[in-house]
């Protein structure tokens, strides 16, 4: 049996989902008329605090259809260094938007540096710069370490935006495991921003699906991009009941997933080799690096090692730069966070047998 931590995309569907999808009413949903999509779009609405939502097959066409429904072709949009959709998402603003992104870099905890975000903004008044016309910030952060932004932060960052005429959207792909780190309602969180996207197929565990939430206008005119992108699905209910499912079923568990990303993080930082920070692990994500002494290991040995650790059962992904992340997730528990622990231990000693406590070798 593999212990699969590289995603909390590997989520397998639960019974009560696949009991839905089999019992779910359809209909065609381009002509809104799948009664399964239209709840599983006005429940989301409901729990995000919006007007409306728009049932997208993946967080990526949730994110493309905000940038593309928001900003006109020329122009600018501010992202992150560190964003997924800075650099996961096949850079769809510019090849099918004509939309320029404008980068600010990333703080730590996945948030902006107030002054710089405002100095990046400009106007239509310099013919040498495309006016920034929407402001994306990402929540949780994924390259951040799964940090939640805060209420605060949150409401800051909308808030300078919206003063210079700048719409947010929010890459909120696990928007839920942030409330619940902070233990707020969802709605709470996203009430400044102006559109957001979350996803069902990670943490909330449904096998495929995204929803795109904003006002009625807005998610109107998102409904014209998502055809052009090829998101007009049919009977698409049978895959909208396991959203449901995850919305109603799924939300309060992702506090499991965050304890054990804990334990994870806790058992990992005791290891000689690794270098973390177990205190900043909010949510389902764990990143680390690997040393040897004092000298981090180079992206090949890092390879090595999810190659050996593969071997031992336990998967892990890659962030590039030395980078590795574990996620928790809906399958795993506490004797499979404890297993992974041991064979990640094994694999080290293996790897660097002369590594001793205190970075000697």
């Amino acid at each position: 049996m593999l212990i699969d931590l590289r995603s909390d995309t590997v989520t397998q569907p639960t019974p009560a989902m696949r009991e839905a999808m089999y019992r779910a009413e359809v209909g065609d949903d381009v002509y809104g008329e799948d009664p399964t999509v239209n709840r599983l779009q006005e429940l989301a609405a409901e729990r995000l605090g919006k007007e409306a939502a728009l049932f997208v097959t993946s967080g990526t066409m949730g994110n493309t259809t905000a940038l593309l429904t928001h900003v006109p072709r020329g122009g600018a949009a501010i992202v992150g260094n560190q964003a997924h959709m800075y650099r996961y998402e096949g850079g769809g603003a510019a090849r099918l938007g004509g939309i320029h992104f404008w980068v600010v870099s990333n703080q730590p905890d996945g948030g902006f540096d107030q002054e710089q975000l405002a100095a990046a903004i400009t106007d239509d008044s310099d013919e040498h710069t495309p006016p920034t016309l929407l402001l994306c910030l990402e929540n949780t952060h994924n390259r951040c370490g799964g940090c939640a932004l805060s209420l605060e932060q949150m409401t800051t960052l909308c808030r300078l935006a919206h003063a210079r005429g700048v719409k947010v959207h929010v890459d909120g792909a696990r928007i839920f495991n942030a409330a619940v780190a902070l233990g707020l309602p969802v709605s709470q969180l996203v009430a400044e921003a102006d559109s957001v996207t979350f996803c069902l197929s990670k943490g909330l565990s449904a096998p495929v699906g995204s929803l795109l939430v904003g006002s009625r206008d807005f998610i109107s005119r998102a409904r014209w991009v998502r055809k052009v992108l090829g998101g007009g699905l049919r009977q698409a209910g049978v895959l909208a009941a396991a959203g449901i499912v995850a919305l109603e079923q799924m939300v309060e568990r992702l506090a499991e997933d965050h304890a054990h990303a804990r334990l994870l993080a806790e058992g990992l930082a005791e290891l000689p080799q690794i270098r973390l920070a177990a205190q900043c692990v909010q949510t389902n994500m764990v990143i680390f690096r690997l040393h040897d002494g004092e000298r981090a290991l180079p992206e090949e040995r890092c390879a090595e090692f999810r190659a050996r650790l593969k071997n031992e059962g336990v998967l892990l992904s890659s962030m590039d730069d030395g980078l590795l992340r574990a996620v928790t997730h809906y399958g795993i528990e506490r004797p499979h966070i404890e297993l992974a622990l041991a064979a990640i231990k094994r694999t080290l000693e293996e790897m660097l047998p002369r590594t001793r406590p205190g970075g000697a070798s």
